[in-house]
């Protein structure tokens, strides 16, 4: 998926110098002076933490442009990544490649922490809170190429600094009322270096594993298009400032992610999916298993080509644990966020945002009621497991090299907490370590969605036909799953698609159901039903639910890393193929008083001229 706006800027500054000159790279430079209490690399194999700590040493010594003053912070952060991915359709074998990659971020600031060169979209450039230069840099971790690609960023940032800076000042001179809070919070240091986690491909025979997984696919001709992909990702961390904190972690994410497409009798398209994630390769299901929930997503697909189009509907809606987390994903996210959103002399920034469901809802009403009595709203970075299903957001550091901390949004239905990076907002001064996103956006890890009391299976269903009788309605709506276009579109054109159509309505709350049934009142019998989406879904919908189940279940999926996509609601519809930030929900059913669902009105496409050639 595109980035659909660009996170750094880019401005002209061409006529400012650094008395810092070019590092020697013939023969190793002299380590520069130790930061107090910091750990000395330069006996470390991994020459990545001795590069970035000598350049870094040299910047805060010798960057200076007299007319600016030297830069209050300095940030150094790196991400190595090793990927295999292999694809398989129809039991062929695709694609398999392993890729490494290597990307720098540098941010250098100037001003202080009160004001700085941050958080301000204006004039030509863009968004200046996060790093000053980015860009790719050497695979095997050689100690002179990346000081000397660490040199050049430095200095390209120092002088976007300086000249954003500029122009932020005269665009606050021209406020009647400049805002009062901190650009930037203070932290205490942290140092944890953790070993690397090195790439292993050879445990099992992953080539072969895709082949079968897909294999089963060929019983359904019915299909247009269809792919099985497996991602193994190792990815490496290295984070450093001029505060002392120093970084280096290991993760690992495994994934199978199929995706699945048809059209209807109708021409109208249609898809679905299959995925697994999980945090190590040995924890991937036996391909027999993956081809058992693949078919069973094919076999889905070709009930719902032959389902009948949804009508217009107004009324109670249930919402199946799944489709609930999704959901939760979708509206709730957005508002989690405490950070105060960046100065903007362009308001087009602003109407982005609310666009892209990205604006919180939850700013400002600290102790008021957002949800319903009894209920609870917690993120837990430390969380591995919930009722003996597996996460897989947790995590201990965040990308601003603060402790992850959980944290209570949510206290019975009144709000107590939001999650935040180092950028202050009007409730919270301080991180909680929640900057996960590339644009340091603070967005969830493990959110876990409770209620002190709630309806069983048996029960929540008895209401709900109830209140469809209340209604006058002779069928209600239950959603058994939601979809996500990213992982649903077998090419990526289909994905931007529909992604493209979806984004003018998330602000209003338009939301995209995959598994949709009408549930009659006279005998409980369901009928599947396509074509729909749900509408003026928002935060707000969930102030007053009518039902809330005991059948809590987790929900894991990946947040999209696009600059400015995460922490809004288009930030829910990730993969592990485009570097998804592993997140989790944990929700029971939930019961919706009155959800509108709009039917299909779009064109559809035309069929295939020739039936499809039989599957040997």
């Amino acid at each position: 998926m595109k980035k659909l706006f660009s996170t750094v800027a880019m401005i002209a500054a061409a006529a400012l110098s650094v008395s810092a000159g070019a590092p020697r790279v013939a023969s190793r430079p002299a380590p520069a002076k130790q930061a107090t209490g910091m750990p000395d690399f330069a006996n470390d194999k991994d020459q990545t933490l001795h590069a970035l700590q000598d350049e870094l040493n040299r910047s805060k010594a010798r960057l200076l442009i007299p007319s600016v003053g030297k830069p209050y912070y300095i940030e150094y952060r790196l991400l190595d990544l090793d990927i295999r991915e292999v694809s398989a359709s129809f039991g062929a074998e695709v694609s398999s490649a392993a890729s490494r990659t290597r990307s720098m971020g540098v941010d250098v600031r100037v001003g202080n922490y009160h004001l700085d060169s941050s958080n301000f979209i204006g004039g030509q450039g863009g968004f200046q809170g996060v790093f000053g230069n980015t860009g790719q840099v050497g695979i095997d971790r050689d100690y002179n190429s990346l000081r000397q690609d660490l040199w050049l960023a430095t200095d390209e940032a120092y002088k976007n600094a300086a000249a954003q800076m500029s122009l932020k000042q005269a665009f606050l001179s021209s406020l009647t009322k400049p805002p009062e809070i901190d650009d930037f919070s203070q932290v205490p240091p942290t140092v944890d270096v953790e070993p690397r986690m090195e790439a292993d491909w050879t445990s099992r025979n992953w080539e072969q594993e895709a082949r079968e997984a897909s294999a089963g696919l060929k019983k359904f001709p019915g299909l247009y298009g269809s792919h099985v992909n497996y991602y193994i990702i190792y990815a490496t961390t290295y984070l450093m400032n001029s505060e002392g904190t120093v970084v280096r972690n290991s993760r690992c994410i495994a994934a199978v992610e199929a995706a699945l497409d048809t059209q209807a009798g109708d021409g109208m398209p249609l898809h679905n999916f299959y995925s697994v994630d999980v945090l190590s390769p040995a924890d991937l299901p036996d391909p027999a298993t993956v081809a058992k929930g693949v078919e069973e997503a094919a076999t889905q697909l070709m009930a719902l080509r032959d389902a009948p189009l949804v009508t217009d509907y107004t009324g109670p809606m249930l919402f199946d644990p799944r489709a609930a987390g999704s959901l939760i994903a979708q509206i709730v996210t957005p508002s989690l966020s405490g950070a105060r959103p960046p100065l903007s002399s362009n308001t087009q920034f602003d109407q982005l945002m609310a666009r892209f469901g990205g604006q919180s809802d939850w700013t400002g009403r600290l102790r008021t009621r957002v949800l319903p009595a009894g209920v609870s709203l917690v993120d837990d970075p430390a969380a591995t497991n919930a009722q003996g299903q597996p996460l897989i957001g947790d995590y201990k550091i965040d990308n601003e090299g603060v402790k992850a901390q959980k944290v209570t949004i949510v206290d019975n239905g009144m709000l107590t907490g939001l999650l935040m990076t180092r950028r202050p907002g009007p409730d919270f001064d301080a991180s909680n370590g929640h900057a996960r996103a590339g644009n340091t956006q603070p967005i969830p890890s493990n959110l876990i969605f409770q209620a002190t009391s709630g309806l069983d299976q048996t029960a929540l269903q008895q209401k709900f036909i109830q209140a469809c009788k209340d209604d006058g309605h002779d069928w209600c709506i239950e959603v058994q799953r939601m979809d996500n276009p990213a992982l649903g579109a077998v090419s990526p054109g289909d994905a931007g698609d529909t992604v493209a159509q979806l984004a003018g309505g998330l602000g209003t709350g338009t939301r995209l159901p995959l598994m949709m049934y009408k549930v009659y009142v006279n005998d409980g019998h369901k009928e599947l039903v396509r074509g729909g989406t749900l509408q003026d879904l928002t935060v707000r919908t969930l102030r007053n639910i009518m039902g809330i189940g005991t059948d809590s279940t987790v929900y894991n999926y990946l947040q999209n890393s696009a600059d400015g996509l995460a922490g809004t609601a288009l930030g829910a519809f990730g993969t592990v193929g485009e570097n998804g930030i592993p997140s989790t929900v944990t929700s029971p059913s939930l019961l919706l008083e009155e959800v509108d669902v709009q039917g299909f009105h779009g064109e559809p496409r035309r069929l295939p001229i020739v039936p499809p050639p039989p599957m040997q």
